[in-house]
């Protein structure tokens, strides 16, 4: 009896497959790193081969580390970092150039270039998103022009594109040997070319950013058999049946599902998505109209969303660029050497301001410094920064919808660092909450492949799995809360107009 879902959560830096049982717990895990790849300043590249052989390996490690075989799976869920882009040859498997990220900003003269006419919010009526080098649309624009023969190939059909959840579908259901190319409504809200009213690719929209239709994958739900693995795998005729982006993912896997339910991620990058049911809301205050999720052949509920470029990743800058520290959990040890930020505030704008500022001639900064401050104070700083810009975004999130947040769900990686969740609490002035199981993105994308297959019934069935962990509740005073508050909106502003033509 098929008593597990596999799901395969292949993220910014590493490849995940996670086996859960039916209470939503995890059973095994495989994980694989991939090489980040850096040709130029602001170019941010991954290898789709390398990223495909690491899905394969950690498919066969989580099996091994459970004992278990295919027979124990009743389904396999992707779940995927959106807006990374993938062009490969169909018949060959080939890609044509890496896979370019989305925290690349190599697009800008594209968007520029479209937004010449009509200006940055062009298309956002229509697709939810502004004209930004962050989603796919413009990485297969620069593929196609700057890639030998890409052009001409893709017009003649030969090419296919997809985000990474699109790439690791095609080759698990058997890649040029009859492979599905697919992708769901989650992940084509994040291209720029999904009407988000009709769910279908828009014609004119192709047109003007010069991408040939027959590149794309066909849009289907978050929830449905899209095909079986092939033949070779380990997991082989077990159905592939769900997909999620991988924000969306942790907004099901935190049981998030209906109007005014909300959850923030805080990852490589942090993103709080806010489900608003079946109504398409456009923001007015910077924030991104998404796809929350699509159940087979029901309506589609739909979401704001605040995406923050750097986070966890400046940790990671710290140990890595500075050697300020050797392991990124060593962060907290350091900021708690010292009371507060000494002053300091770190807005790490590496790849311009997303939201809500969305602006891609910002650049990063450390500002307030004197001779007082020390490599504690800095540590802190580099985490208040990822609280701050939280803030922000929240407050988006509360003058579009106009509900005020009671408390706001976390999960990912930076959850576990309790400075940082105190420090969230405070800034915010509500309670921060963790799950008991914090890998809520894999777990979304296994909850959205067993419903398609019946593992679980219903939306109810998985509300019972979600369990609180722990609870962080404000303890800092409003004036105090307000002046920080004040000097982080000031640093920020720091960091405006730094790139203009001579410096990129």
């Amino acid at each position: 009896m098929a008593d597990y879902v596999v799901a395969i959560d292949q993220g910014t830096t590493s490849t995940r497959a996670i086996i859960f049982d039916k209470s939503g717990s995890i059973v095994s895990t495989g994980q694989l790193e991939h090489e980040q790849i850096f040709p130029k300043a602001g170019w941010v590249e991954h290898d789709p081969k390398e990223i495909w052989n690491n899905t394969r390996e950690v498919i066969g490690q989580a099996l091994s580390k459970a004992d278990l075989t295919r027979h124990d799976i009743a389904a396999v869920g992707i779940t995927n970092q959106r807006e990374t882009a993938v062009v490969w040859d169909k018949n060959t498997g080939e890609p044509v150039y890496n896979a370019i990220v989305w925290q690349d900003t190599r697009t800008q003269p594209i968007v520029d270039r479209l937004a010449a006419d009509g200006g940055v919010e062009r298309f956002k009526q229509i697709v939810g998103l502004p004209l930004a080098t962050y989603f796919s649309g413009t990485k297969i624009a620069w593929i196609l022009e700057n890639v030998e023969g890409a052009r001409e190939r893709a017009e003649r059909g030969e090419l296919l594109f997809g985000n990474t959840d699109a790439w690791v579908l095609w080759n698990l259901t058997g890649g040029p040997d009859g492979g599905v190319h697919a992708t769901d409504v989650t992940n084509a809200s994040r291209t720029m070319f999904m009407d988000l009213e009709t769910l279908t690719w828009r014609d004119d929209i192709l047109e003007a950013f010069g991408v040939p239709k027959s590149m794309l994958p066909e849009i289907k739900s978050s929830s449905e058999v899209y095909g079986t693995v092939e033949s070779s795998s380990l997991l082989r005729e077990v159905p592939v049946a769900g997909i999620l982006g991988d924000q969306q993912a942790a907004t099901f896997g935190q049981a998030a599902f209906d109007p005014g339910e909300s959850k923030n991620t805080y990852g490589t990058g942090n993103f709080l998505i806010f489900n608003t049911g079946e109504e398409i809301v456009h923001s007015k205050n910077g924030l991104l109209t998404t796809l929350g999720y699509k159940l087979g052949d029901e309506k589609s509920h739909y979401a704001l969303e605040g995406s923050i470029a750097v986070t966890g990743s400046l940790v990671q800058w710290l140990r890595d660029n500075l050697g300020i520290i050797s392991s990124a959990p060593e962060i907290e040890d350091l900021a708690k050497t010292v009371e507060d930020n000494g002053g300091a505030y770190f807005v790490p704008a590496f790849s311009g301001l997303f939201a809500p500022y969305w602006r891609a001639d910002a650049r990063g900064a450390l500002v307030g410094l004197t001779r007082y401050v020390n490599k504690g104070h800095i540590a802190r700083a580099v985490l208040e920064a990822t609280a701050f810009q939280t803030r922000e975004v929240l407050d988006a999130v509360n003058a579009d919808s106009g509900v005020e947040l009671q408390e706001l769900k976390v999960d990912g990686g930076m959850i576990a660092n309790n400075t940082l969740m105190q420090f969230q609490a405070d800034i915010l002035g509500v309670p921060v909450v963790r799950p008991v199981v914090a890998e809520t993105t894999a777990l979304g994308a296994a909850y959205a492949a067993g419903l398609a297959v019946g593992f679980w019934s219903d939306l109810d069935d998985l509300r019972k799995n979600w369990q609180e962990d722990r609870r962080w509740t404000p303890d800092m005073e409003p004036a105090e809360r307000d002046r920080q508050l004040r000097l982080w909106k000031k640093a920020v502003t720091k960091t405006f107009d730094w790139v203009d033509d001579d410096v990129k």
